[in-house]
């Protein structure tokens, strides 16, 4: 298990952000706001920072002192109760607390840039993909399916009505790898080429002729949110790695446009995927 402190707090953030600026529009300091509630300072900064959850009371007590109402006043309160009620990933076996933070960014990401040296991203696995993934992995029986329908469902977010842009850096050498067999891989493959077509959806191939590349010491994924820092996973074995370090997400960005330079066009690409499809599925 990481540290605490390798988590984000992305529960509420955009909220207490919000909640923050009401404060700073009224001229009032954070001590201000704190005495009149009856508050420590410190209740107030975990809420305003997103470290603590928002409760409708708590929420609906700041918009008094502020003076909001009307429907900017139901609007906010429509995004507590949203922030506050249980998400599927909560109730879901088998997820590791990294994991269940890493969906939730997922789900409140604009922008998601994936790079991936060994696999196909997990945001554009087939079941059956999934499954030999894991199978090799050691994952045990038991908890293979729940975590491949956990793996199904965070897919949703990429077809929903306001979907996250997803780019997806893969090397050639994840479309070769027949895992599962050579039928799963041309199956999989032919899932890439038919997703492709979303506008939401970018595939770039790094061909192997690229030779030695950036992408070649690890995957990681960096998602960008509407009002709050990006932040990029890292994933390993046993545990994951969450950066928020402005350094360390703009480190990791460029990393991805150096990818992306030695990486075949989208258009390129998504014929390449389709062309060793077919080699798959003539094996």
């Amino acid at each position: 298990m990481l540290p605490r402190r390798s988590q984000p707090a992305v529960v509420g953030r955009d909220l207490g952000m919000q909640l923050r600026e009401l404060r700073v529009r009224r001229r009032l300091s954070l001590r201000e706001v704190a005495a009149e509630l009856d508050w420590p300072p410190s209740r107030l900064s975990r809420l305003e920072h997103g470290r603590q959850h928002v409760r409708v009371e708590d929420a609906t007590a700041l918009l008094v002192i502020y003076r909001v109402s009307g429907e900017e006043r139901a609007a906010l309160l429509r995004q507590v109760e949203r922030v506050t009620e249980p998400r599927w990933w909560e109730a879901a076996v088998g997820l590791s607390a990294e994991s269940r933070t890493l969906i939730h960014l997922e789900a409140e990401a604009t922008t998601i840039i994936g790079c991936e040296p060994l696999l196909v991203p997990g945001l554009l696995q087939i079941p059956d993909y999934t499954r030999a993934v894991m199978e090799s992995c050691g994952v045990r029986k038991v908890d293979t399916p729940p975590r491949i329908a956990a793996r199904q469902a965070r897919q949703a977010i990429l077809t929903r009505e306001t979907p996250p842009a997803l780019h997806a850096l893969i090397d050639e050498a994840a479309l070769r790898r027949p895992v599962g067999g050579n039928q799963v891989m041309a199956e999989q493959l032919r899932h890439l080429v038919a997703v492709s077509a979303r506008p939401n959806i970018t595939l770039r191939v790094v061909p192997l002729a690229a030779g030695a590349h950036t992408g070649l010491d690890g995957a990681f994924a960096l998602l960008d949110f509407p009002h709050n820092r990006s932040v990029v996973y890292l994933d390993h074995k046993i545990s994951g790695l969450f950066l928020e370090e402005r350094h360390q997400v703009e480190f990791f960005r460029r990393e991805a446009v150096r990818l992306a330079e030695a990486a075949l066009s989208p258009l390129a690409s998504v014929s390449f995927i389709a062309r060793v499809a077919s080699e798959h599925e003539r094996k």
